[in-house]
């Protein structure tokens, strides 16, 4: 069962930072800039992780991942677009 993550970093390095940006790019379905919407499984979860983990540097790199219920009610304002589960991932 795949559960809704809002991955949010902080790379202080721009190689780094490109590094990450297409790394989460895998496995998200939105967000911006420095925002991803990521609906994960357990294994795909622990996968995120530990890529990150390997990509950033532990002293100077902040990454923050929320899991968020999305049975809560969502608010949007200009032309946000609720989250949603797709019906299938493509990794390539």
């Amino acid at each position: 069962m795949r559960k809704f993550y809002l991955i949010v970093y902080d790379i202080s390095d721009p190689s780094r930072l490109n590094q990450v940006r297409l790394f989460l790019r895998a496995y998200s379905t939105g967000g911006q800039k420095s925002v991803c919407e990521c609906f994960l499984t357990e294994a795909e979860l622990r996968e995120v992780e530990e890529g990150l983990t390997n990509l950033m540097d532990l002293e100077e790199d902040r990454i923050y991942c929320f899991k968020l219920d999305l049975r809560s009610k969502v608010h949007t304002l200009g032309i946000a677009v609720p989250p949603r589960d797709p019906e299938f991932f493509y990794f390539g």
